[in-house]
């Protein structure tokens, strides 16, 4: 729960929803230009295709050291560090001269983002109250979802008027107002009372592995939901064009599908945080994973154009269900004196399982028909929902809210499973 002062919606509007709206043009501007340009500079299918996961990876490992960094500088000065590597990585990109410059370009950008999503988490867990912070949450979310649909657009109109590069120079005036804009954020958890307390000093001194010690109960029930949920949501951005392919479906038809599946997707990520603050955070974590994994399991009988486009349809809705659930859990059940190290802890679990899952889909296509790999990320979606279902909390656990109810509440990692 909040321990901050209220942020005004104006002040959230400019620090935080526009610019992650406007992030969310940078990466649609570079997704569709990153593998081109890898080609281009004489990459095979294969290391292209290892040059675009460099980002996930780059951003998993970006985990690692960005709640020491937050925590021990504040939320502004760690944005500001971060926009600068954000700005090196994409104008390298921009002018890259060979496949491993572009390489370490896209790397610095996802090491960039580990950053500044765990600064913004911080932030919007102390300055936003319980009782609007799931759908501020998902406002944020939606914002990129909106921006990663309007950024291929603007690429486009670039790269016919420059050439490949042009989404990279989209991508970087985008950072770039993205880093201005952000770098307004006050450092709402770091008062100076805040600092000279004992605890939280000891707290700061803690590292991303001590939280997980500390936290492992939560982290391994819990955090493991969080990680299914990152390998089902990232999984039919593989499986879904790999499938168009087999039936033999063009290009420009799948890139339809894949805008209506998108289109869906937006349209219920702003609903569904209204829907978590007002039925609880379980109302919307179960079932957007059970419809993902019906999606899934029902992908491997879709035949034709229509049945691939339903698929893709359910897809969507349970993407756009899903919507600032992670952030918003993370927030919920994340200790205040460790706050910014526990998102390091538990973002590193959610993006673990969002990068295995292209890993497991193809893994699976090895060893087995692609119909396989959908059935077992389905199954995996169908497990992590039980997973929630188990172990998301009716109540955040901090501070206790025992004047509302008649036993003070467990610890965070003892989350009541209701």
């Amino acid at each position: 729960m909040s321990t901050g002062t209220s942020a005004p919606p104006v002040r959230l509007a400019w620090t935080v929803h526009v610019p992650a709206g406007v992030w969310g043009v940078a990466q649609g501007a570079a997704a569709p230009v990153v593998a081109l340009a890898a080609r281009e500079h004489g990459a095979s299918l294969g290391a292209a295709g290892l040059v675009v996961a460099l980002a996930g990876l780059g951003q998993l490992i970006g985990d690692l050291p960005a709640g020491r960094l937050v925590s021990r500088f504040g939320e502004r000065r760690s944005i500001i560090g971060a926009g600068v590597v954000a700005v090196v990585g994409v104008a390298l990109c921009l002018v890259s001269w060979s496949v491993a410059s572009l390489a370490v370009g896209v790397f610095l950008a996802g090491l960039s983002q580990a950053v500044w999503g765990l600064a913004r988490q911080t932030y919007l867990a102390e300055a936003v109250p319980f009782a609007r912070r799931a759908r501020v949450m998902s406002t944020v979310a939606a914002m990129m979802r909106v921006g990663f649909f309007v950024g291929p657009i603007l690429g486009a109109a670039a790269i016919v008027a420059v050439g490949t590069r042009g989404g990279f120079a989209v991508q970087l005036v985008a950072v770039c107002v993205t880093a201005v804009l952000m770098g307004r954020v006050p450092d709402v958890g770091r008062s100076p009372r805040a600092s000279g307390s004992p605890d939280v000093a000891g707290a700061r001194e803690a590292g991303l592995w001590r939280v997980v010690v500390e936290h492992r109960r939560l982290l391994r029930t819990l955090g493991l939901g969080a990680a299914l949920m990152g390998l089902s949501r990232t999984a039919r951005t593989v499986v879904l064009p790999l499938w168009a392919d087999v039936l033999g479906v063009d290009a420009a038809t799948t890139s339809l599908v894949f805008g209506a599946s998108a289109a869906l997707d937006v349209a219920v990520s702003i609903p569904a945080g209204y829907l978590m603050d007002r039925f609880g955070r379980r109302a919307l974590a179960v079932p957007s994973l059970l419809v993902l994994a019906a999606g899934y399991l029902a992908l491997p009988w879709a035949g034709g154009v229509a049945s691939l486009t339903v698929v893709a349809l359910v897809l969507g809705l349970g993407n756009g269900l899903s919507n600032g659930v992670i952030m918003t859990l993370g927030a919920d059940v994340a200790p205040p004196a460790q706050r910014a190290e526990f998102f390091g802890a538990w973002r590193l679990m959610h993006d673990a399982g969002a990068f295995a899952g292209p890993l497991v889909v193809a893994g699976t296509a090895l060893v087995a028909p692609l119909g396989a790999a959908a059935l077992v990320v389905g199954a995996a979606s169908a497990a992590g929902g039980a997973v929630l279902w188990r172990y998301v909390p009716v109540w955040a656990p901090w501070p206790r809210p025992t004047a509302l109810l008649v036993a003070p509440p467990p610890l965070a990692d003892e989350a009541v499973p209701r």
